[in-house]
């Protein structure tokens, strides 16, 4: 990295993980442990888009909620000729990315310049990672828009109803370094995922809905400033998941997301996500006619304005799902609630996670990150809040 480069990261640690001096950043080595990035795992099932429909994917992995990588969606993509690192580097040379927050919830950012100097030539253990959701709204970072459209899978997105200005956070642009990555988390709202791959791999283990907190999740004495990283998930709990003692029902299945693939985490699933080498990807959550249920009871208690304007629009343009609003016990049990960890350096704080059971609590949280206020009468905002990019 050259002299600028180094003057503008140290100020970026500083502020993105204030719990740790600039000598800690490599402090374990973990640049020189092969074993945290290689993988000889590939459990999950993969389909080909050509002789899969819409419907026969719905039916066969949305509706049971079944994960899956899903190759040939994106082919078409222009994203696979534009998001090259030096193509990148020159059209956003002196765009501002988010990378991080500081103690009060603010955004961390650092151009663009800067950023890829940095991701290729650090040896950070968990690097800052780039992960930006408002995209959109900038006049020149909003063309990257145009690089690349939703998957015909995921074309349904009922939270659109309310309004971009209103709608949860849901759509996030990222560049990782190696070693950098998403802990261990359930999506908010109870939404569904996609990842769409451009370049690099990236290493993931996903967990059953059913699967205790407490087996998955760092503590501080595993880890007392770093529990929250990707990286020390791999590094602490990983290899219990692999000794004989594990319960079998919690099985971890692994998989590695292979350039141009695009992986579907259905509502609910535990997952941590490890950048094996240098990634550019997009990734969105979404709610549909099939997740609908289980994000309506989620909406309800932790946005209850958004709620009113959701059922307000869906009486207008989904009826069906308006009455069956009647019908939903938001007071029943519909599986685990979120939890939104931390990511690799750039967004770990002492409670990102959370480690509380309050969803509300959760969502404000992903609110707070992209600095969109909550609707007045939701849970307030809890300061110190990094949470990640949704893998």
């Amino acid at each position: 990295m050259n002299s600028r480069t180094l003057k503008r990261i140290s100020n970026v640690r500083l502020k993105a993980r204030s719990e740790l001096k600039l000598d800690e950043w490599q402090q374990h080595n973990y640049y020189c442990d092969k074993n945290l990035i290689g993988c000889t795992k590939d459990q999950l099932e993969r389909i080909d888009a050509r002789n899969t429909t819409r419907e026969e994917f719905i039916e066969k992995y949305e509706r049971p909620g079944k994960p899956v990588i899903i190759q040939h969606l994106i082919d078409d993509w222009p994203a696979f000729d534009k998001w090259t690192i030096e193509k990148l580097g020159k059209k956003y040379r002196n765009q501002r990315f988010k990378v991080g927050e500081d103690d009060d919830g603010k955004s961390v950012k650092l151009k663009m310049k800067y950023f890829l100097d940095y991701a290729l030539n650090n040896r950070d253990d968990s690097p800052l990672y780039l992960f930006e959701s408002s995209f959109g709204e900038h006049q020149k970072k909003k063309r990257l828009i145009d690089d690349y459209d939703v998957p015909e899978y995921f074309s349904e997105d009922l939270f659109h109803l309310v309004g971009e200005h209103r709608r949860p956070p849901y759509r996030w642009w990222c560049i990782g370094p190696q070693r950098s990555g998403t802990g261990i988390h359930i999506d908010p709202l109870g939404t569904s995922a996609w990842n769409g791959l451009i370049s690099g791999h990236k290493r993931w283990c996903i967990f059953p809905p059913s699967t205790p907190r407490e087996l998955l999740k760092p503590t501080s004495a595993d880890a007392p400033r770093n529990k929250d990283e990707g990286i020390t998930w791999f590094k602490v709990i990983y290899p219990r998941t692999q000794h004989h003692s594990w319960p079998k029902e919690y099985s971890c299945i692994e998989a590695i997301q292979h350039p141009g693939e695009v992986i579907f985490v259905p509502g609910g699933y535990w997952h941590v996500v490890l950048n094996m080498d240098l990634t550019v990807a997009v990734t969105q959550n979404f709610c549909s006619s099939v997740n609908f249920p289980n994000v309506w009871t989620r909406v309800i208690r932790s946005r209850p304005k958004m709620s009113k304007k959701f059922l307000e629009r869906l009486k207008r343009r989904r009826p069906d799902l308006a009455r069956l609003t009647e019908k939903i016990d938001i007071n029943g049990d519909t599986g685990p609630r979120s939890d939104t960890s931390s990511s690799s350096s750039s967004s770990s704080s002492a409670d990102s996670s959370p480690d509380s059971a309050d969803e509300s609590d959760t969502e404000s949280k992903v609110t707070a990150i992209h600095e969109r206020p909550f609707d007045q009468g939701d849970e307030s905002f809890v300061k110190k809040q990094r949470v990640t990019p949704l893998s």
